[in-house]
């Protein structure tokens, strides 16, 4: 891989990393998520890479 395409790629990894851990944090101070399962929304935002902390972000979150 050039060193251009590794430059362009370093941003998008970090912004994939921020959503992930921005969705985390979110999921662990909230008091209630849909569906009542922590655990499983942690799993989907972790492995789901940025699809799963989008539809974490997306669906998931319950208004309190």
């Amino acid at each position: 891989m050039e060193d251009v395409q590794i430059l362009l790629l370093v941003p998008l990894v970090l912004v994939q990393i921020g959503i992930q851990v921005f969705a985390l944090i979110d999921l662990i101070r909230r008091a209630r998520v849909k569906g009542g399962n922590k655990v499983l929304w942690a799993i989907i935002v972790l492995l789901g890479g940025l699809l799963g902390a989008l539809v974490y972000i997306v669906l998931g979150r319950e208004e309190e």
